[in-house]
């Protein structure tokens, strides 16, 4: 069977940028690590460019434990897993949670940390839990291909919800702050630090963890590549057990995550 030149040319091109992608893998030294940019406090990038978060300050302490040179390349967070998969980078550190779905796409390391998924909504909100029935005829933001747009469709939607997902925790956040939803549903960690720390928190309110949700955040790698899943799990071990790990932690909170 005859192939086009242009498909050979496209699957060359291919295997060269993953192959590149490997050299750094295979090479103990490089990692090159994905992460979003617009996950705060977790990830997320400064006016002027720089990369900054929890999950940046722990790939850069994983990656001293190591010994190894990281580079982290930002991805949305929609296509970060089809990114791995290309080879455009050997892991990801963007607070990705632990699921059963995910496990036939990449391999998790242990976990980093574990949260639940909780909702906020604007101070005037009468709103005071966060089970399903408690959210029919609300609209309930939350970021698109996260454990809470698949919690808000599985059971808010379902109770008769009007669920809306979004490409970005923060333009659901806008969109709340705008009056155009009733709640947002997110990782708890990431909702406490815009209330308490941004400046258009002021606006809304937590009101509440959502019962059963708590996960756990891995790090996640080619499935594979079981020789890098498994440095990051010693290094991780590491960190923790020598105080880093809590070190890091004091910066973003003041309670315990892991």
């Amino acid at each position: 069977m005859r192939i086009s030149g242009w498909i050979v040319g496209a699957a060359a091109a291919a295997m060269l940028a993953v192959s590149g992608s490997y050299a750094w893998a295979q090479d103990a030294t490089k990692i090159k690590i994905g992460t979003e940019g617009a996950y705060p406090p977790f990830n997320s990038i400064t006016a002027d460019g720089k990369l900054i978060g929890f999950d940046v300050d722990i790939a850069n302490a994983l990656c001293a434990q190591m010994k190894a040179e990281c580079e982290f390349v930002t991805q949305d967070w929609d296509g970060i897993i089809p990114a791995l998969q290309a080879g455009k980078f050997d892991a990801i550190v963007a607070s990705m949670s632990i699921t059963e779905e995910r496990k036939k796409q990449v391999a998790f390391t242990n976990k980093y940390y574990v949260t639940p998924l909780a909702v906020a909504a604007l101070k005037d909100s009468a709103l005071t839990e966060t089970d399903p029935a408690s959210m029919a005829g609300k609209t309930v933001g939350a970021q698109a291909s996260t454990t809470q747009s698949i919690y808000a469709e599985d059971f808010y939607a379902k109770a008769g919800a009007d669920v809306k997902l979004y490409p970005t925790q923060e333009e659901a956040v806008q969109d709340l702050i705008n009056g155009r939803l009733d709640a947002v549903i997110s990782d708890k960690f990431v909702l406490v630090d815009w209330l308490k720390n941004a400046a258009d928190g002021a606006c809304c309110k937590l009101i509440g963890d959502v019962n059963g949700t708590e996960t756990e955040a891995g790090i996640a790698v080619r499935l594979d590549d079981n020789a890098l899943r498994e440095k990051f799990n010693a290094a991780i071990d590491a960190i923790v057990a020598d105080g880093t790990y809590k070190t890091i932690q004091a910066k973003y909170f003041d309670f315990d995550i892991y």
